[in-house]
């Protein structure tokens, strides 16, 4: 009898160590087995961004600062007059805020315009709520972030903490934009 009781404490023994160390044994399989089990692509259309860059870090006192407190940024930049693509691209960010649904309250638009400031009257009709600002560094910082390989003109995502965040191309699709902006806003407990 005492050799089925020592056979069963070992048995006993056996399972309880396979139970607690055989998931610590796989996940470390995983993770070090390299790309072989990483996910393929990514579910976000925009591009990420990084490193991530604290726009107030990286200048001394950024126009864009008080815009964003408590509001995620959806930052559109052209550098010469405000003309037909231009018009488009603000057109875009308007949509895009509305397409938001209840939770375009917590997105402000930015328009970082170029030494010519846009028709005010146009904006007034157009565009009620945009923040219309002017800032060479931050159109710098802006354009230095822009990722390789990606086309100028697109759309940038700024946190309520200044992080820049994402860039969104400006052929993309808005339906996919709308995608990522409300993913990240439903994931996001600030802002």
């Amino acid at each position: 009898m005492s050799a089925t009781t020592s056979g069963r404490g070992r048995l006993q023994l056996f399972t309880i160590a396979a139970v607690f160390f055989g998931p610590l044994a796989i996940a470390a399989w995983l993770y070090f087995a390299g790309e072989a089990f990483q996910p393929e692509g990514s579910a976000n259309h925009g591009t990420l961004l990084e490193p991530i860059m604290n726009v107030g870090d990286a200048l001394s006192v950024p126009a864009i600062a008080g815009e964003g407190q408590q509001h995620w940024l959806l930052v559109y930049a052209a550098e010469g007059p405000c003309d037909e693509v231009c018009r488009q691209g603000l057109f875009t960010t308007r949509q895009l805020r509305l397409m938001l649904g209840r939770e375009m309250e917590r997105v402000v638009r930015v328009f970082l315009h170029g030494e010519i400031p846009p028709d005010k009257v146009f904006l007034a009709e157009e565009h009620e709520g945009l923040v219309t600002l002017q800032d060479p560094a931050l159109a710098s910082l802006l354009s230095g972030a822009l990722p390789a390989g990606e086309e100028p003109g697109g759309y940038y995502l700024v946190d309520p903490l200044g992080n820049l965040v994402m860039y969104f191309a400006p052929g993309l699709d808005p339906g996919d934009i709308v995608s990522d902006l409300k993913r990240l806003l439903r994931l996001s407990r600030i802002g």
